[in-house]
């Protein structure tokens, strides 16, 4: 099968034409397979397809890639988040073709047999590429980008006639070719050649006139150099260009392929940087001394201490100063080990990054933690290579990311002493103090001028006891120093004495010295509007902070927002870690929430926390919207004044809002409870729970849920209580941790009370239908399922129904009444088509699959598993997608395939791992079955 694009659109099958009907279908088509084999998101074949007249939604996009895969095969398009893939093998389409015919003729030596590679290349145009296409400007690109492909092999096979001596058969087309290209100097080449070595030299020269001639009337231009040296051979007779000898090109060589990256992600080294010397010296006897005695192993280096003593500057230094020892690359991460927010950065979240710097494709990226690890350690096998881990928080957190290939160095900062690393690893521990009063002239020295500092030694002394000899410290004095040339050391020195301990030590691990009044230096040169967001960011919990979180805290528009934080950066007092996200180094942090508690008052720290809450919750809710309509919050309030709201457009886009703001979100739920709003607090944790539940994070969703049943119990808010019970039980259900029955009744039982909440009940007794049939209780499975179809026919709620519909369906499946099963189903997926509900389509397809298996029709259920695959897929729903493969596997053996069975079930299994849940054993135990012996399937 080949889809054909050198023409209309259509496919070609077994000799045979498939046409393909409706303009959108044929462009969804032409998109994905200009893309062969690779992912095409949603958005880019929107884009391509309906360009501004783009549909509200992906139903129809979903409809047509349904009617295609009809025609291609249901195999061949495939739903790969955030897109599709088509993959219809090697030469899949013309396209493809025509391009390896190309590249395989100019890799043959025989000039006829690359001709003939050509002449196939070239028959495959059937007119003008897309011709069916018409009027969509991606596609109308394309093809003028596949006219061009086309022009090129014509030169291409008129080079390979040339060299196989057909000098004279190709006059006459050459002839045409330059009268329709009068500007293209190959053609006019190649014809000059061709004319001289049938005898006519001067039709030759004439040609080289006329093409130099239009060149200089049309662009004034001269004909290129390598042109002119064409016609200056001529006119020598030059042997070189006899029909023995190969056909004169213009064309530049083919590229060589890109070589594989070699990653150099070090920081740009510490400006000035002094006062170390005796560490950079033990350092470099560690790397000199175990390269000597044992070549073999891997060098760790434990840079530890306290905060602002230099680790990182002594790291980054000398990492530059070794660089060139490591070939294979230098990697670095910070890993946030101490972020006062507790939000240490993930090892699988640092790999990201490295397999970045190596131009991994992300979809070779594994899921699992130790198999990316696996790739890791692969990608770095045979290489020597710097890997520098900053600011890790334990040696558990630095263990997945040591480098295993001999002579590779790992260096490793940390406040932590590291003990587990230097006991388990043999790391080398170097404990870095504060500068001693040497270093820290010399460092004084560098930054403001040695002339400078030797003028006033005893200030130069003062300052450096003020700063009681911490690195972090001295360099802020003197960048103030240093931009104040004016001013007298002495005055700085004051500052410092007037100050006096202003600031108490950060945290009981970090040296007895306070740096508060170097801080307020930076601070009091900030107008008061930049000054107070600076404040207002001490009270974010999070991480990191966006644009419109900023401006939420300080009820102003995103535009100024932005500009404050910009001046902020400018003057190191935050960082622009990423594009618009923006991070505290953890002193400054500390510093900010102390001056919001001293200078703001209570009811404006409330308000600024309050607009902050309001801003994740209603954007939380809108997002969850999108990946659950059915099970979505909504807001009890309108947002406060001065809230900004996030506007995720797709459900692709909202799951990309919650990656970035997860840990973010966990920590709102925990201020939301401090700060008394429980409100905010357990609709926050509902609203994450729709993107926790589905990746699997159930530590993460428990963790919030219990917060916010704490504030909601404190609070007297039985809603709330309702809805935490109600989702810590959603959590414990889907991971198999614990028994959800207790905390589903127990959440009815109080949201009954309430009243209303319909939508909460339906879910409850859902989940209670999960559980009656893990316990094979398949009666009380229909009398929840009857329950709930109630309530949503007592609320008026279609979209309620069809999702009991499908429960009721499903319950009969399981009590052997099928007629009413599929009835039921039926009904269901009809409804959830109508309406737009991915989630319950995605639902009912599995439904009707388990019972036209149970009725033994193998293929039918095969296809109602593959389309709610197709849909789990398109929803980033990895649970439900295990427990679909699982389903599949079964019918496939239940039809003797062993070998599909086998395949559905180790997908399954690979989930299942990566979600660490139970239900993993039993599915292991299925795939080690051998294939003649694997059990019966009930």
């Amino acid at each position: 099968m080949r889809v054909r694009l050198l023409g209309p659109v259509d496919i070609m099958s077994g000799g045979e034409v498939r046409p393909v009907s409706g303009l959108r279908r044929k462009a969804v088509l032409a998109t994905l397979a200009l893309q062969a084999g690779q992912v095409v998101s949603t958005g880019r074949l929107v884009d391509a397809v309906w360009g501004e007249s783009a549909p509200a939604a992906l139903n129809t996009l979903q409809s047509h890639v349904s009617y295609l895969r009809t025609v291609v095969g249901k195999a061949a398009i495939v739903a790969h988040p955030p897109g599709y893939l088509l993959d219809l093998g090697e030469d899949g389409t013309d396209v493809q073709l025509a391009e390896r015919l190309l590249n395989q003729g100019a890799q043959s030596a025989d000039p006829g047999r690359r001709a003939a590679d050509l002449r196939e290349a070239l028959a495959l145009w059937r007119g003008r590429p897309l011709a069916d296409l018409a009027g969509l400007a991606w596609l109308e690109q394309q093809a003028e980008r596949l006219d061009l492909l086309r022009e090129q092999i014509r030169h291409a096979l008129s080079e390979a006639r040339l060299d196989a001596g057909e000098h004279r058969q190709l006059i006459p087309e050459l002839e045409q070719m330059a009268a329709d290209h009068p500007l293209d100097e190959q053609v006019h080449a190649q014809l000059m050649t061709a004319l001289y070595r049938g005898g006519r030299q001067a039709d030759a020269l004439a040609a080289y006139q006329r093409l130099r001639a239009t060149l200089a009337d049309e662009l004034g231009l001269s004909p290129s150099p390598a042109l002119r040296e064409l016609e200056t051979a001529i006119l020598r007779q030059d042997a070189a260009l006899d029909a023995s000898a190969p056909a004169v090109s213009l064309w530049p060589a083919a590229p060589p392929p890109p070589p594989v990256p070699v990653p150099a992600q070090l920081p740009p080294p510490v400006a000035a940087f002094a006062g170390r010397d005796a560490e950079l010296a033990r350092l470099d006897a560690i790397l000199d001394g175990q390269e000597a005695c044992d070549a073999s192993a891997v060098t760790i280096s434990a840079i530890t201490g306290t905060a602002g003593v230099g680790k990182t500057a002594l790291a980054v230094h000398w990492a530059h100063r070794i660089a060139a020892r490591f070939p294979g690359g230098q990697l670095y991460v910070d890993l946030r080990g101490f972020d006062p927010a507790g939000t240490a950065l993930d090892p699988g979240q640092a790999l990201r990054g490295f397999f970045e710097a190596f131009a991994v494709p992300a979809e070779r990226i594994p899921a699992g933690l130790d198999d990316q690890v696996a790739l890791y350690r692969s990608l770095l096998a045979g290489q020597r290579v710097l890997v520098v881990l900053d600011n890790a928080r334990d040696a558990g957190q630095v263990r997945p990311l040591l480098p295993a290939s001999p002579g590779s160095l790992a260096i490793v900062t940390s406040r932590d002493h590291l003990t587990g690393l230097i006991a388990g690893h043999g790391a080398h521990p170097l404990g870095l103090d504060l500068l001693t009063p040497e270093g820290a002239r010399e460092l004084m020295a560098r930054r403001v001028g040695a002339g400078r500092a030797g003028r006033e030694p005893g200030a130069v002394d003062e300052i450096i006891a003020g700063c009681a000899r911490l690195p972090l410290a001295l360099t802020i004095v003197a960048a103030r120093a240093a931009t104040s040339p004016g001013f007298p050391l002495a005055v700085f020195a004051a500052d410092l004495r007037e100050a006096g301990h202003a600031l108490d030590p950060f945290g009981g691990d970090d040296v007895a010295t306070d740096i508060r009044a170097v801080f307020s230096w930076s601070y009091r040169s900030l107008n008061p509007d930049t000054a107070r967001m600076f404040r207002l960011l001490g009270l974010h919990p999070g991480p990191d902070i966006s644009v419109g979180g900023a401006a939420s805290l300080a009820g102003i528009e995103p535009a100024r927002a932005r500009a404050l934080l910009a001046g902020l950066a400018r003057g190191h007092l935050l960082s622009e870690h990423r594009p618009g996200r923006y991070a505290f180094h953890d002193l400054l942090r500390a510093y900010a929430t102390e001056q919001a508690r001293d200078r703001d008052d209570d009811g404006a720290r409330r308000a600024a926390v309050g607009r902050l809450l309001d801003h994740w919750l209603h954007t939380a809710c809108a997002a969850a919207a999108l990946l659950d309509p059915f099970f979505a919050p909504e807001p009890a309030e309108r947002p406060r004044p001065g809230v900004v709201l996030g506007a995720p457009a797709t459900a692709e886009e909202a799951l990309r809002w919650f990656t970035t703001e997860h840990d973010a979100l966990l920590a709102s739920v925990s201020l939301a409870a401090r700060s008394g709003l429980a409100g905010h607090a357990w609709r926050l944790a509902w609203a994450l729970s729709t993107f926790l539940l589905r990746r699997g994070c159930w530590e993460d969703q428990a963790r919030a849920c219990r917060a916010a049943l704490r504030a909601a119990r404190l609070a007297g808010d039985v809603a709330g209580e309702a809805h935490a019970l109600l989702l810590l039980a959603l959590g414990d259900a889907r991971s198999g941790r614990r028994d959800a029955a207790p905390a589903l009744r127990e959440s009815l039982r109080l949201l009954k009370g309430v009243g209303g909440y319909h939508r909460s009940q339906v879910t409850g007794h859902s989940s209670l239908i999960w559980i009656a049939e893990q316990q094979e209780r398949y009666g009380d499975m229909l009398d929840h399922a009857e329950r709930a179809l109630g309530l949503a026919r007592a609320a008026g709620d279609q979209t309620l129904e069809i999702m009991s519909l499908n429960d009721a369906g499903y319950s009969h499946a399981r009590l052997g009444n099928y007629g009413q099963a599929i009835a039921c189903c039926g009904q269901a997926l009809a409804g959830s088509r109508a309406a737009g509900e991915l989630n319950w389509e995605s639902a009912a397809w599995d439904s009707l699959g388990y019972i036209h298996h149970k009725l033994g029709d193998h293929q039918r259920a095969v296809t109602c598993y593959e389309r709610s695959l197709d849909l789990c897929r398109e929803l980033a729903d990895r649970y439900n997608e295990a427990g679909t493969l699982d389903r599949l596997g079964d019918v496939h053996h239940s039809a003797g395939d062993a070998r599909a069975a086998r395949w559905a079930w180790t997908q399954a299994l690979r989930l299942l791992d990566e979600l660490g849940h139970p239900d993993s054993d039993r599915v292991r135990a299925k795939t080690r079955v051998p294939g003649d012996r694997l059990p019966a399937v009930i």
